[in-house]
């Protein structure tokens, strides 16, 4: 009885050392994974800020939880099952529908654009195609509609880019990997963002109630910083979304091979980066991210009169009718 005890204690322990190994190549996988999409959740951090823009300070939290809770569900409902399923039967199909996406980054950074440089001239366009809202709860169910289709490009392109990096074809693994990932990207961009937009309340909060000189002034100094720093963040995201746009289009056509796009964006980075003094990995990024976003300006104010003229006038139509159904 005490062998056959000792021997069942082996297998657990057997066991145990496996799930623990299987545990540290799962995390492991999922630090690179989330690694790799880096690049992705700056551009999703940077994006997400602009749409709490013009509420008042105690809507805020609650529509960036809105938008992280969309998020996840982009992330573990639609996108984990589609990309473990294309991945393993049509993997071909993946890359176009990327590019889909990257075009519709493209289309709406060069929306917001056109709404920076014309404002006069992008809000009767905007009139002509659908009404603006009528009161701060349809805005705000509007602002949180278009974040979460927006972050759901962004959360594509990050799972796309986690999936690729597992080194295993093991689903179950691919699938702990992408979890791990999903949660914990949602989790740094959604709370950094929260902070991102409270920190001029932080603010008021240090410069009325701190108990030292220095901390009242770190707190009016926030006060003083943040209406710039939003604005600011405002057009790094719609600069983000136009590189991102621009990035998986060139990338996207050198997977369907026409690669010639990023060959000669690669060649000038490469040219500019051992050029000018510095950081060559930094400059090389800079230089390809700049013609990235050029090309991504490019095809969104090619797509902006197709979509505000075809396609936005067939979708109203469809809403009209869905509404008058109800």
């Amino acid at each position: 009885m005490s062998v056959g005890l000792l021997a069942l204690l082996d297998d657990v322990a057997a066991i145990a050392k496996v799930a623990a190994a299987s545990l540290d190549d799962i995390t492991g996988q999922a630090l690179k994974a989330g690694s790799k999409a880096a690049g992705a959740v700056i551009d999703d951090a940077a994006v997400t800020p602009r749409y709490v823009d013009g509420f008042s300070a105690d809507r805020e939290l609650p529509i960036v939880g809105k938008i992280a809770l969309g998020s996840i569900r982009n992330k573990l409902i639609f996108l984990l099952p589609a990309a473990l399923l294309l991945s393993a039967f049509l993997p071909a199909v993946i890359n176009p529908l990327l590019m889909i996406g990257g075009a519709y980054l493209c289309y709406e950074g060069a929306e917001k654009l056109y709404a920076m440089l014309t404002p006069g001239k992008a809000h009767a366009l905007e009139q002509e195609i659908e009404p603006a809202a009528t009161d701060a709860a349809m805005l705000e169910t509007e602002k949180v509609a278009g974040a979460i289709k927006t972050d759901f490009i962004l959360s594509a392109e990050i799972m796309t880019i986690a999936l690729s990096t597992i080194s295993t074809g093991n689903i179950i693994t691919q699938a702990l990997v992408l979890i791990i990932v999903a949660i914990a990207i949602t989790a740094v961009v959604y709370g950094g963002v929260a902070l991102i937009v409270k920190a001029d309340d932080f603010g008021v909060f240090l410069a009325r109630n701190a108990h030292t000189g220095a901390a009242r002034g770190f707190g009016r100094w926030l006060v003083k910083i943040m209406p710039g720093f939003m604005q600011t963040l405002t057009v790094v995201g719609t600069a983000a979304m136009l590189w991102v746009g621009g990035g998986i289009i060139v990338h996207g056509l050198a997977g369907l091979g026409f690669d010639l796009p990023e060959h000669i964006i690669v060649a000038i980075a490469d040219s500019v980066a051992g050029v000018l003094p510095g950081g060559y990995g930094a400059i090389h990024w800079i230089t390809e991210a700049f013609f990235y976003g050029v090309l991504g300006v490019a095809l969104g104010f090619l797509l902006i009169p197709l979509a505000h003229y075809a396609i936005m006038p067939v979708l109203g139509m469809f809403r009209r009718e869905k509404a008058a159904t109800h």
